[in-house]
């Protein structure tokens, strides 16, 4: 009587990893799911690895989960995985005030955003023969 199964919404040589509720603008963000777009795996990591922007170490995380669940969930070949899309989108922002001078208030907004990483399996091409 349990729940019927899911239908999945990817397909068979695909597998995502979702990172809600980060603690960064969504444009601080982007810039550097930028840099991890298109690449191979192992190139995305070591450039995650050595990007200067604090926010590189949770898209890390993000992508290695992703990674894992395309090995452990769908046995796809971790040799052959690209980024095949890292987008991200506006959650929540929270409200604070400061207060300013001559009895002003300042508006301080603390934005969230979510990031989904997709990664494909692509096949290398076949070497010519010689």
């Amino acid at each position: 009587m349990g729940k019927s199964a899911h239908e999945r919404s990817l397909p068979d040589n695909e597998a995502k990893a979702v990172s809600r509720m980060i603690r960064v603008s969504p444009q601080k963000l982007n810039l550097v799911a930028q840099m991890i777009r298109g690449k191979k795996v192992a190139s995305a990591l070591a450039d995650l690895e050595f990007s200067r922007k604090r926010i590189a170490k949770d898209v890390r995380k993000c992508l290695e989960s992703a990674i894992a669940n395309a090995e452990n969930n769908h046995d796809l070949d971790v040799d052959e995985l690209v980024v095949a899309e890292a987008h991200v989108g506006k959650a929540l922002v929270i409200k604070r005030f400061s207060p300013r001078g001559r009895g002003r208030m300042g508006r301080i907004l603390k934005p969230f955003s979510h990031l989904t990483i997709i990664v494909r399996q692509v096949e290398a091409p076949a070497a010519a023969k010689a």
